[in-house]
């Protein structure tokens, strides 16, 4: 596993684009218009910015899946964090959608600890990388780091298929929110 530095965020960019383009959680976000693609592109790299100043980014060792991992204890409200955050509702949410995302994020925030935790944000691989075992190799990896932290690791997923791939590492649904469509809210205890 690999520890990235700003320079990788273009890379990281892609994957997560790509990977979570049709992505139900992400759409109910970004503003389904012409303009979807580089909305998605726009929060990926708003994610990018979050974990890189106040979490991790990780990429395997080929740089062809990457990891997000936010540690919400860890987030200060500052000033370069009030411009991300306008800028993420300005170029990807709009403004009639805020109100929407941010219910969605309450609904998120009140069922989820308010303890240290490990919160695996974004973890996707590239299309041509997909069925290969690369994010089962990260997601192995992102569990000891968390275990070397001492933290619970916490995700959210709307993806189907995905639900028995974490429940393979230990994770376990606490809860389940319909947003229109449901979200699976994951936690995998500290052995």
């Amino acid at each position: 596993m690999i520890k990235a530095t700003y320079n990788d965020k273009q890379l990281a960019v892609d994957i997560l684009a790509d990977a979570f383009k049709e992505n139900k959680s992400v759409n109910y976000i970004v503003k389904q218009d012409a303009k979807k693609d580089k909305r998605i592109r726009d929060l990926m790299a708003y994610s990018y910015d979050v974990c890189y100043f106040s979490g991790d980014i990780f990429f395997n060792d080929d740089k062809t899946a990457v990891a997000l991992v936010s540690y919400p204890d860890k987030q200060k409200m500052t000033l370069k964090r009030i411009f991300l955050d306008l800028g993420l509702v300005f170029k990807t949410i709009g403004l009639t959608r805020a109100m929407k995302a941010l219910n969605r994020e309450s609904s998120i925030k009140k069922n989820s600890p308010t303890k240290e935790i490990y919160y695996l944000w974004f973890i996707g691989v590239s299309q041509e990388n997909q069925g290969k075992r690369k994010g089962t190799q990260l997601l192995k990896e992102l569990i000891e780091h968390s275990e070397t932290l001492n933290r619970k690791v916490y995700l959210e997923t709307s993806t189907l298929r995905n639900l028995q791939w974490y429940k393979k590492f230990g994770f376990r649904v606490f809860k389940e929110l319909d947003l229109g469509y449901t979200l699976y809210m994951f936690t995998r205890d500290i052995p």
